[in-house]
C-alpha cells in the first residue's frame, strides 16, 4: 500500500493523494463501510447491511483502499490511520 511519505516528495503528488482521499471519504456508503469493517462485519454482511451486491461492495472497498482508508491483508480488510475519520465525520 501507498503511504503519505511516498506522495509527500511534490506538489503533484500531494495532490493526488487527497484527491484520492477525499474521494473515497466524501461518499455516505464508503464511510458506512469503514464504520461496519470497523465493528468487525464481513464483506457479506456488509453488502447485506447495506443492501448492495458483492460487486458493488468490491468497488467501494477498491475506492477506499486506492484513497488510504483501507488495507487488504491475509484476506481481511482493515481500516487504516487515514480511514478512521469516520469517528470524526
Amino acid at each position: 500500500m501507498s503511504s503519505w511519505k511516498e506522495f509527500s516528495k511534490s506538489i503533484e503528488l500531494s495532490k493526488e493523494y487527497h484527491e484520492r482521499y477525499h474521494r473515497a471519504i466524501l461518499n455516505p456508503i464508503r464511510r458506512k463501510i469503514l464504520e461496519l469493517i470497523r465493528r468487525g462485519l464481513s464483506e457479506d454482511e456488509i453488502a447485506r447491511s447495506l443492501k448492495i451486491s458483492l460487486p458493488e461492495l468490491e468497488y467501494h472497498i477498491q475506492v477506499l483502499i486506492r484513497g488510504f482508508c483501507l488495507e487488504r491483508r491475509d484476506g481481511k480488510l482493515f481500516v487504516t490511520k487515514e480511514g478512521e475519520v469516520v469517528d470524526h465525520i
